[in-house]
């Protein structure tokens, strides 16, 4: 069974850097686009960035846009979020995400932007 399990978040201060792994169990990785979203108490879940199943397509929410970078290795069965430049908005639970036609869902790491 293919499982996401993200890892690589904490607490840091604003102006700060964080990188996000989402490891995925179990094959097929490569043929699947792949997405970060992240959810603040209180508010709904949104898109932080995509990228396409060979890694050259990336999109990104304005928000985050010039400050964290999306990429991965298909080798390594691996998507990375580099986050720069941190804000207290940016605090939330990071998911990664699998895209259709076969939905799958990490289990979310948590981000916290506070000096």
């Amino acid at each position: 069974q293919v499982r996401l399990v993200e890892s690589g978040g904490g607490l840091v201060q604003p102006g700060g850097s964080l990188r996000l792994s989402c490891a995925a169990s179990g094959s097929g990785f490569s043929l699947n686009a792949m997405g970060w979203y992240r959810q603040a108490p209180g508010k709904q879940r949104e898109l932080v960035a995509r990228i396409s199943s060979d890694g050259f397509t990336k999109y990104y929410a304005d928000s985050v846009k010039g400050r964290f970078t999306i990429s991965r290795d298909n080798a390594k069965n691996t998507v990375y979020l580099q986050m720069n430049g941190l804000k207290p908005e940016d605090t939330a639970v990071y998911y990664c995400r699998r895209d259709p036609p076969v939905v799958l869902w990490g289990q979310g790491t948590q981000v916290t932007v506070d000096s």
